[in-house]
């Protein structure tokens, strides 16, 4: 039963997802490339890691938080001036994300790699929080909050309280509500 709220929560994920394109493609989202790439990466890495280690239905929120990146950023490879300038700093989140996922490459053990995963995947998320914290007109909320709903979808079909079952998800809640307070902190503090 509960694997049908998992199922839910990745169809509201990629329905964010949808949202962040076309407001790719209208010109107002502007997502970081560097960030959506290394975010489409560390977290089917960590998909892969929890299979191996017995997760089931609790992954696939995990899953769709890489799928859905990939889709983002296949979709700045379609919209000219749809990106945001990358660099030096971008770069350099890029390269220590995707050290933790070689680091991860090297060993077989799935509490590890789940480890380098968030790693990789917080090192990805540094140049779109910088970007969303200067400049929160260039990020759209949907696929933070859609991605939210999804990950509390995954606690509900956690079998067992583990790490390889909590770490992933619990990272990618403070992650989406970081982001979410990036893009609205000066709505919310103008009102005080």
């Amino acid at each position: 039963m509960l694997q049908y709220l998992v199922l839910i929560g990745a169809v509201v994920q990629l329905y964010g997802v949808a949202l962040y394109i076309r407001s790719i493609i209208q010109g107002g989202a502007k997502p970081n490339q560097v960030t959506w790439l290394m975010w489409s990466l560390a977290p089917l890495i960590a998909t892969f890691a929890a299979l191996s280690d017995g997760v089931r239905w609790a992954v696939l929120p995990v899953f769709m938080s890489g799928f859905g990146p990939f889709l983002v950023f296949v979709s700045t490879l379609f919209v000219r001036e749809s990106y945001w300038r990358l660099g030096f700093f971008d770069y350099l989140c890029g390269s220590f994300s995707l050290l933790a996922l070689i680091l991860w490459g090297v060993t077989d053990n799935p509490v590890v790699a789940i480890i380098f995963s968030i790693i990789a995947d917080g090192f990805a998320a540094v140049p779109t929080l910088r970007k969303a914290w200067t400049n929160p007109e260039t990020e759209t909320a949907a696929p933070y909050v859609t991605g939210l709903i999804s990950i509390f979808t995954s606690f509900a079909a956690i079998t067992a309280w583990q790490f390889s079952q909590v770490a992933f998800p619990v990272y990618l809640v403070g992650v989406n509500s970081s982001l979410l307070f990036s893009i609205y902190r000066k709505r919310i503090f103008t009102h005080f």
